[in-house]
């Protein structure tokens, strides 16, 4: 059970950090706007929706926008790690989903981990 419990819980904080990297790659002229524009114009941002069209073009994409998703992937493995703990001590009883652990990461942010707290700046 504790298991799955931190699988949802790194599962959301990927979620979390890749709407972020996705958000920063189409402000002004980011990695990935072209991309975006181009294969996704017509998809309608949210729950993921970008990401996924983006995944289902990964082969069609420029290097610079591979490059940019690729740091994002860093970024979010790098979040998992740190923000682990933090997890454990602040929201270990929130049932997971639906945003619920960011919720209450959000809520800590004053105490969480610097490792943890960076990945919530933009």
């Amino acid at each position: 059970m504790k298991t799955l419990r931190l699988l949802l819980v790194v599962a959301a904080i990927f979620c979390f950090v890749s709407s972020i990297a996705f958000a920063q790659g189409m402000e002004g002229k980011g990695a990935c706007r072209a991309d975006i524009e181009k294969f996704c114009k017509d998809v309608k941002p949210g729950h993921g929706n970008i990401a996924q069209c983006m995944k289902q073009h990964e082969a069609e994409l420029s290097p610079a926008c591979r490059e940019h998703i690729a740091g994002a992937k860093e970024k979010v493995m790098e979040c998992e790690k740190e923000c682990k703990p933090d997890v454990e001590r602040f929201c270990k009883d929130i049932k997971p989903g639906q945003g619920r652990i960011m919720k209450c990461l959000k809520q800590h942010q004053a105490e969480l981990s610097a490792g943890c707290g960076g990945c919530f700046k933009k």
